[in-house]
């Protein structure tokens, strides 16, 4: 594996380095360098600023209105997005659906919601989780019983994220209680506006409205928004979820939080001396960039696949392990350096500095990284049956 850049991707590196300078907005910046949540307009007016540029969905091919770009050049993209302090795009449609819908979905669902995922006309959700079946995901009970050209869709789902926002959804229903339990999960795309469909919100421990509850009482929906083939969902949701914990592994992110983490412990002082001079929050810095550094290759590596034309496997599980557990670390050593600049996180008046003041927040976001995305103990159980071979 050669990890050094070509001189045509250092060309392209320099290219997507000034495009972000010329065209990151100044307030959309502070807010992701502080761990703030946009606004639903500025994501969608930044998303359309990308994809006018042909940027905002990296791994789609061109054929289907992306760049076409190497493993390589997706790389270098990701790494100059968060060095320059630009937000992770709307990954559920970008990230998670646009690649189920080239693998499984109709001519027809390509033709109509590719185009819309790009130009955002479309916000989708994810409707996996529900109460009692999140990382036991088989066990769902959200039904769709057909009648005529339709199902119709009782149950819940829980820690929707953004569903506040979105106008559709991808969601695995239940379609048969037959056999296997993964053999009676199917994909329907759902919209939101349809009559049945209610969204009450979750308030998480950082403040935000991320995440929300939908529930569905007889809600009905076409037949052919239908996804693959009846009771395919549970292979479907497999392929969807490779990519998603491909995604939250943050490898990009977690490198400029470092150097934030870094920044922090040089400028908060302790007993007269700034913390960065402390042996022991020295070593667990350093700690933590020989694990980030450890990750960084793993995904090189999986990188070098994917150019050679292997599809992301069971080590996106190692690598959304690995990764969540420098984002947490990272965020806890960043609420231990702030100290009481801390504390009044919610009360937006600061007594500090503002990267200070946010710590607990970041904290607390980074608590849910090892469960979203599927739990821990769930990918664990994935690496021992996929890759070691063990039952």
């Amino acid at each position: 594996m050669n990890v050094d850049f070509s001189p045509a991707e250092l060309e392209f590196q320099q290219q997507v380095r000034q495009w972000f300078a010329d065209n990151l907005p100044a307030d959309l910046k502070r807010k992701n360098e502080l761990g703030k949540m946009p606004s639903r307009d500025e994501l969608v007016a930044w998303q359309r600023k990308l994809n006018e540029q042909g940027w905002l969905a990296p791994g789609w091919p061109e054929e289907h209105g992306g760049p076409g770009w190497t493993a390589t050049q997706r790389y270098i993209f990701d790494l100059e997005r968060a060095r320059a302090g630009a937000p992770i795009g709307l990954s559920m449609g970008i990230v998670m659906l646009g690649p189920v819908l080239m693998a499984f979905g109709t001519p027809e669902q390509k033709q109509t919601y590719l185009p819309r995922i790009l130009s955002c006309d479309d916000w989708w959700c994810q409707g996996y989780s529900e109460p009692g079946s999140g990382s036991d995901l088989a066990s769902l009970k959200t039904s769709a019983v057909p009648d005529g050209d339709s199902y119709v869709v009782n149950g819940s789902k829980i820690w929707t994220t953004y569903a506040h926002y979105a106008n559709r959804m991808f969601c695995l229903v239940r379609t048969s209680n037959e056999g296997k339990k993964q053999a009676g999960i199917s994909f329907l795309l759902i919209d939101m506006d349809t009559p049945g469909l209610e969204v009450r919100p979750i308030i998480s421990i950082d403040g935000e409205h991320h995440l929300n509850e939908v529930f569905f009482t007889d809600v009905r929906v076409p037949k052919a928004n239908l996804v693959g083939q009846e009771g395919q969902g549970w292979t479907i949701a497999k392929y969807l979820l490779t990519h998603e914990r491909t995604t939250i592994a943050g490898v990009a992110d977690s490198k400029v939080n470092l150097g934030i983490l870094k920044a922090m412990a040089a400028e908060n002082q302790s007993n007269g001396k700034p913390m960065l001079e402390d042996p022991r929050i020295r070593r667990r810095i350093a700690q933590v960039e020989i694990d980030l550094l450890a990750l960084e290759w793993t995904n090189l590596r999986t990188l070098a696949a994917t150019a050679a034309g292997k599809a992301p496997g069971p080590e996106s599980s190692n690598l959304k392990l690995a990764g969540t557990a420098v984002q947490q670390a990272i965020t806890e050593l960043m609420v231990e350096i702030a100290g009481p600049w801390a504390w009044p996180w919610q009360t937006g008046d600061y007594v500090g500095p503002p990267e200070l003041a946010h710590a607990v927040e970041r904290y607390n976001f980074a608590r849910a990284a090892t469960i979203y995305g599927g739990s821990d103990e769930v990918q664990k159980n994935v690496l021992a049956k996929m890759m070691l071979g063990l039952k």
